[in-house]
């Protein structure tokens, strides 16, 4: 009998059901569902569907059914900093933000004040970046959302609740919230009562490989069957980490809507140098820090082609960049990037002069490739380690120019693969927790058999 594991992995602009199974010491994966993700404009706020959301999530379960594979365990991993607030009743308070909502530009000034950026840094180890949770929850005060709030779910944990009935928080998710204490791991109090927030919103946190609960009723007649509910790394970020063939001298970059470059570490660095830098340490799996920094990734590209209606694919639009030599370095963080009407105009307006549109791609993949550069340089000054190798995963890797150029502008040898490195990583922590393989060691070895890892 096959014991099949279902990731349930969402992101920004779609989610996948990937099913997974050992055979012959190599992981099998088989998507059955996918579906379309998307934040909405809604009365000038940017927020997500939720109830679309946990529809969508339901519907690839019970495709399983539907195949005729069942699986033991099912975990769902999700983008971090965003979160569900139920009241008393267990209802959702809507409407559930998308970070990129500018509702946050007013509460994190207040916010600064309380508890200053080098203060927070210090405590949770978490870069500053204004659409993070403690502000969002700040603007949930002052806007009074906040009173009518019971419980506190990250997308991941609420989903989660929808499929149980059971109430839990996970830790890899909860540390992108600047409100886990990065020493103690635990929720930091002193923070949450500095900035007025309620601390019974907050359980305790659990972690990846616990089970959460089994199917409520109802989910069983509707899908036709029931399953454990686990953790995995619910973070996206964290799963695909666990899912990187990472080594001491070497980091990563998990490429995605956003690129995340780091380190794995046993300890976090919280050093002024790292606050300096603005890198952060989030939670990862068996307690592994991952110390790293945010740029945004493929963004740029997926926002672009949207401006140009989808007429291009990104192999076309990729060509158009290498077939350009004009060009400007952005910021690829600047604000203006964060949620622009036009992501063409956007980069137009930031260097001051009209490009074609060779010259605006092209633009996006120096800079970002730039970064990259810059984060090899910073990691190495604040953890004093050399960086002999990078391990580019996710669908990002994919894009062989920007492979190209990264490991021309940081003159390291490049390996890309696992592409579905967050799905990976979520079935390998079920795996785990299954009790059919020992540890992220051992997994990450499976890992290797199982899928093309090469150099670029």
């Amino acid at each position: 009998m096959t014991n099949y594991h279902l990731a349930i992995d969402i992101g920004a602009s779609s989610g996948r059901h990937i099913l997974g199974h050992l055979e012959d010491g190599r992981l099998i994966t088989e998507e059955v569902y996918r579906f379309d993700n998307g934040f909405s404009d809604v009365g000038g706020s940017l927020v997500w569907n939720i109830d679309t959301l946990e529809r969508e999530v339901k519907a690839g379960i019970k495709k399983c059914g539907e195949i005729g594979k069942i699986p033991q365990t099912v975990a769902i991993d999700t983008w971090g900093c965003d979160y569900v607030l139920l009241d008393r009743s267990l209802s959702t308070l809507y409407p559930v933000f998308s970070y990129r909502d500018g509702r946050t530009e007013a509460s994190y000034s207040v916010a600064d004040k309380l508890v200053p950026r080098r203060d927070m840094f210090l405590r949770t180890g978490i870069q500053t970046q204004k659409f993070n949770t403690v502000y969002q929850l700040f603007a949930d005060k002052i806007s009074g959302k906040l009173s009518k709030a019971a419980f506190f779910l990250m997308i991941p944990d609420y989903l989660s609740f929808k499929l149980t009935g059971e109430i839990k928080n996970e830790y890899t998710n909860a540390t992108t919230t600047n409100l886990v204490n990065s020493l103690s791991r635990e929720w930091d109090s002193d923070i949450i009562n500095e900035l007025g927030l309620e601390g019974k919103l907050f359980g305790e946190l659990s972690l990846p490989g616990e089970t959460i609960g089994c199917f409520t009723d109802e989910m069983k007649k509707y899908c036709g069957f029931d399953s454990k509910v686990v953790f995995c790394p619910s973070h996206d970020t964290a799963s695909a980490v666990a899912a990187c063939p990472v080594e001491q001298d070497s980091a990563y970059i998990s490429s995605g809507t956003w690129s995340l470059f780091g380190i794995e570490s046993k300890v976090p660095i919280l050093n002024f140098r790292a606050f300096e830098h603005n890198f952060t340490n989030e939670g990862g799996i068996e307690y592994r820090y991952r110390v790293l920094k945010n740029y945004m990734g493929m963004w740029l590209f997926q926002s672009i082609r949207r401006d140009l209606g989808k007429k291009y694919t990104y192999d076309e639009m990729m060509e158009m960049a290498m077939a350009s030599d004009d060009f400007d370095f952005i910021d690829v963080n600047d604000p203006a990037f964060v949620s622009p009407h036009s992501m063409i105009d956007a980069i137009k307006n930031y260097v001051g002069r009209d490009m074609t549109l060779g010259s605006v791609i092209l633009s996006a993949y120096r800079s970002l490739a730039k970064s990259y550069a810059d984060a090899v340089r910073e990691t190495q000054d604040i953890t004093g380690r050399p960086i002999r190798k990078l391990h580019i995963v996710g669908g990002g890797c994919r894009d062989a120019y920007l492979n190209k150029l990264t490991s021309e502008v940081t003159s390291l040898p490049v390996t890309k693969g696992p592409i579905e490195a967050t799905s990976t990583g979520n079935i390998m922590s079920q795996l785990i927790a299954s009790g059919e393989l020992r540890d992220l060691d051992e997994a990450r070895e499976v890992i290797k058999r199982s899928f093309s890892i090469r150099e670029v």
